[in-house]
């Protein structure tokens, strides 16, 4: 008899390296990856260019009138506002501080919490997010809070923006890094914190491989259990 479909849940604050590990464990484990921090980007993308993130009530209008797609192309998943596929738009800095603001909004949690798992209904799947476990996928195989220090966050975002030709000095990107876990902690909707029977991974002295080694042997143990 098969075993039922499995999830794997990944929160953590902003630069934790949780969409890198992420789509390598579920590459490792033959399952569905899906970047829900993507999915806010994109909304936040839509409302920068109304020029409106800060405005509570335009954002919580808006909410039905934003069409955002996640489709899987070549294996690797496309973020799209309607037909535009702004899968690099989204990772502008302004981008990341638009998200962080619109997802404190309740209407916005609630959309995306019901399409992510809409999509994730009936699929091996591994989510990453800041609310995976404690809110979309309360019920996972197994729920990580992977984290690493500040400082260490803030030095890996400076090395993903150099790559990307997009160069911050270290210091503004810290300062948002400390400004962004501050919003995220202290949102009412659905705020940054570990689920209570989540595993903490913290990544600050680990590398990429080793990291997802371990939440691949952590994973693997979850799904037998199950």
């Amino acid at each position: 008899m098969p075993k039922k479909p499995f999830s794997i849940a990944i929160d953590g604050p902003a630069g934790a390296g949780k969409s890198t590990m992420a789509k390598a464990l579920a590459k490792s484990l033959n399952a569905m990856y899906l970047d829900t921090g993507a999915m806010y980007r994109a909304f936040g993308l839509y409302m920068l260019r109304k020029n409106a993130v800060n405005n509570t009530a335009e954002v919580a209008r808006c909410v039905e009138d934003v069409e955002v797609n996640v489709r899987f192309i070549d294996g690797a998943q496309r973020l799209f506002l309607g037909e535009e596929d702004v899968t690099q738009a989204i990772r502008e800095p302004e981008v990341s501080m638009a998200a962080s603001t619109v997802s404190a909004v309740p209407e916005v949690r609630e959309r995306m919490v019901a399409l992510q798992r809409k999509i994730a209904e009936g699929q091996n799947v591994v989510m990453d997010g800041r609310d995976i476990g404690t809110k979309v996928l309360p019920n996972a195989t197994l729920k990580i809070y992977l984290t690493a220090s500040a400082e260490e966050r803030a030095r890996r975002r400076c090395r993903e923006l150099e790559e990307k030709g997009m160069p911050e000095p270290y210091e503004q990107v810290l300062k948002d890094m400390i400004r962004r876990d501050y919003q995220d902690t202290h949102r009412a909707a659905s705020p940054l914190q570990p689920a209570e029977d989540s595993v903490h991974v913290d990544s600050s002295k680990l590398s990429i491989d080793e990291t997802v080694e371990l939440m691949k042997k952590l994973a693997l143990e979850a799904i037998e259990r199950a």
